[in-house]
């Protein structure tokens, strides 16, 4: 035989080595896990497999024999990595939205015939629609676990602990008794009253026989922070809002006291700017960090503390009047130490309990001290006493308080004139502490008048010779 009838013989083993070959390779593409989506050098499909069909929803005979320019502009797909691949003749990865709602990884491989013709662009699809939530909800993590941390810190530089009310005055036991019937409902607070009365341990008070005692308890003081930063404490920054930012953002203190307390110490100092913010943030329950165009809803409780005259901030124009009637759903006003000096025998005491618990003394306190003590009028309230207790007790010598520890300004203001004292000069001072004690407690040269039992004209007078009412 010759070489002819040999070609002969092996030309059909070829063919079906090629059609075998053909067999195995359709049967890979239709077996694989991942979509394989092919079209000819000009864009048309020619075939996809069921991975395809499954990932994005389309059926073969939807999109088989049609160009992709015509698909993209049919709405199919946002864009097409097959159309790419044949502009820019190299290997291309994209994301790309299939039907609106599918997203898919696509990369899209050119194949070359021997002249290098562009003949097919193979695509392979991956579905990343669940990476896609799985992102976002690692974004939405670790938001949250950025929240708590803020959250951990604030409360850690706070240092909240569970006060207790010492009093056995009857103006305080009718704050404490608003305090508890308030305590389980949401409305806003406003706690009024000179500095130092216990202005946060009311507001404590109320969050920790509340419902949401166990939710966060949160308190900025809007008198200790910069005008320039009291925004981003309170309503948070995203990132890169400005200068020195952090690249993640943070969290503000209303998000941070959501569902919880958020408690405004000095809220009489707040810039007018920023009492627009807060209005807005009380009357929509929404704030917006700094540097977003996101809202960001938050619930809390608004427990506002001044001892600033909002009504005559008011009136000069330096506190909004809708801002203070939304504060004030529910007012309390702290009495002043002087009008309950009750208070202070008990307060002297537990005073002088707590710095021996933390000093490692045992010291007592003389009665005769005590009664001076309770003679002084306190303008600094309860913050005063407690640090003239501290000052006591850690220059006392021995284990007993007695009276020369008493700081010389309280022996001045109970008034003692000092031996060798003239008596016309003693009687001017003694006039002159009177009055200035009188007024400090009643405010009215009137009323001054009629506690000391003389008319107003004498009290005019004396005042202007001491000059108090320049004071």
């Amino acid at each position: 035989m010759g070489r002819g009838s040999e070609d002969a013989k092996q030309a059909p083993s070829e063919l079906d080595s090629s059609k075998e070959l053909l067999k195995e390779l359709g049967a890979i593409i239709r077996s694989s896990y991942d979509g394989m989506f092919i079209t000819d050098g000009d864009g048309v499909v020619l075939r996809l497999n069921d991975a395809y069909e499954r990932i994005t929803g389309i059926k073969a005979s939807e999109i088989m024999g049609k160009n992709m320019k015509c698909l993209v502009e049919a709405g199919y797909f946002d864009e097409s990595v097959t159309l790419h691949v044949i502009e820019k003749r190299t290997t291309i990865t994209i994301n790309q939205t299939v039907k609106k709602d599918r997203k898919i990884l696509v990369t899209g491989t050119p194949l070359f015939d021997e002249q290098g013709k562009l003949f097919r662009v193979v695509t392979n699809v991956r579905d990343i629609t669940e990476l896609v939530q799985l992102q976002n909800q690692l974004l939405k993590t670790k938001a949250q676990t950025l929240k708590y941390k803020t959250e951990l810190s604030h409360l850690r530089a706070m240092h909240i602990q569970n006060h207790e009310m010492v009093t056995r005055s009857p103006k305080m036991a009718r704050v404490i008794e608003l305090s508890m019937k308030i305590a389980d409902v949401d409305s806003n607070v406003l706690i009024t009253g000179e500095s130092g009365t216990g202005k946060e341990l009311i507001a404590k008070l109320i969050h920790k026989h509340g419902k949401t005692t166990a939710r966060p308890f949160i308190k900025i003081n809007c008198a200790a922070i910069p005008e320039q930063l009291l925004e981003s404490e309170l309503f948070g920054y995203e990132g890169g809002a400005f200068t020195g930012a952090k690249k993640e953002g943070k969290p503000g203190l209303f998000e941070l006291a959501h569902n919880g307390t958020l408690f405004l110490d000095e809220v009489g100092d707040l810039p007018l700017l920023l009492q627009v913010k807060l209005l807005r943030a009380i009357q929509e329950k929404e704030i917006m960090r700094v540097g977003s165009t996101r809202s960001i809803t938050v619930n809390a409780r608004i427990i506002a503390a001044t001892h600033r005259d909002i009504a005559k901030m008011i009136q000069h124009g330096t506190f909004r009047e809708d801002l203070y009637y939304r504060l004030m759903v529910v007012p309390i006003n702290l009495p002043p130490l002087r009008e309950r000096k009750e208070d202070v025998p008990l307060l002297i005491m537990h005073f002088i309990e707590k710095f021996n618990k933390h000093f490692g003394y045992n010291k007592r306190i003389l009665p005769e001290v005590i009664d001076k003590l309770v003679e002084y009028s306190w303008p600094g309230n309860v913050r005063e006493l407690e640090n003239v207790i501290e000052r006591m007790m850690v220059t006392a010598a021995g284990e007993a308080l007695t009276a020369d520890l008493v700081p010389e300004t309280i022996w001045n203001k109970n008034f003692l004139p000092k031996k060798g004292t003239k008596l016309k000069e003693a009687v001017a001072q003694t006039e002159a502490y009177l009055l200035t004690e009188c007024y400090k407690e009643y405010r009215s040269w009137q009323k001054v008048a009629e506690v000391l039992g003389i008319d107003r004209t004498t009290v005019f007078r004396k005042a202007v010779r001491y000059g108090l009412e320049k004071k």
